[in-house]
C-alpha cells in the first residue's frame, strides 16, 4: 500500500487553489446559463406573445449573469493583487 507524503501547503498556494476552484465554478455556472439561453432562443418555438411568466423569467435570468460575469471579472481583477512579500528571517 502506498502511503502519500502529506505537504502542507503555504497561504499562497491555498489561495491560488481557491481562486482557481471558485473561477472554475463561476465560469461553468456562467457558461451552462448562456447556452441555456441562447439554446432557448434558437431552437424552442416560442409563441408570438411573451407569456408573463418568460418575462419574469428572462429578468431573473438575465440578473444572474450579471452577478455572475461581475463576479467573475472581480475575482480575475483581484487576483492581480499579490501578497505583500514576507522579509527573510534575520540572523
Amino acid at each position: 500500500m502506498d502511503v502519500v507524503a502529506k505537504t502542507k501547503y503555504s497561504n499562497e498556494e491555498i489561495k491560488a487553489r481557491l481562486v482557481f476552484m471558485v473561477g472554475a465554478g463561476l465560469t461553468m455556472s456562467f457558461l451552462f446559463s448562456v447556452i441555456a439561453i441562447l439554446y432557448g432562443l434558437l431552437f424552442v418555438v416560442q409563441p408570438m406573445e411573451q407569456a408573463p411568466n418568460d418575462s419574469a423569467g428572462w429578468s431573473v435570468l438575465s440578473s444572474m449573469l450579471l452577478t455572475l460575469s461581475g463576479g467573475l471579472i472581480g475575482l480575475l481583477a483581484g487576483n492581480g493583487l499579490k501578497d505583500k512579500p514576507k522579509d527573510p528571517p534575520q540572523p
